[in-house]
């Protein structure tokens, strides 16, 4: 029987602009194309949704200066009927 395989997405990609240097790595290692940059070559969520939270921008980084809030598979518990069976 075949597993279903889950795709990692992200909830948000965090991007401290105080501690970037326009360097472009997380750019260049990212194989979604989920940043781009500003008018200043600043990096940029450019499509969040095909962000896939492989960590390649984050593990790249020289400056640590991106960090990824990934989604998680928050399914309710079996809970017991009211007698406490399960």
């Amino acid at each position: 029987m075949a597993e279903t395989l889950h795709k990692r997405k992200a909830k948000a990609i965090n991007i401290y602009r105080k501690a970037c240097k326009a360097c472009g790595i997380c750019i260049a290692f990212c194989p979604s194309k989920s940043l781009g940059t500003d008018e200043l070559g600043y990096p940029v969520v450019a499509n969040l949704d095909t962000c896939t939270a492989c960590n390649l921008c984050v593990d790249r980084c020289p400056d640590l200066a991106i960090e990824i809030i990934k989604e998680t598979d928050n399914k309710p518990e079996k809970k017991g009927d009211e007698d406490g069976k399960k």
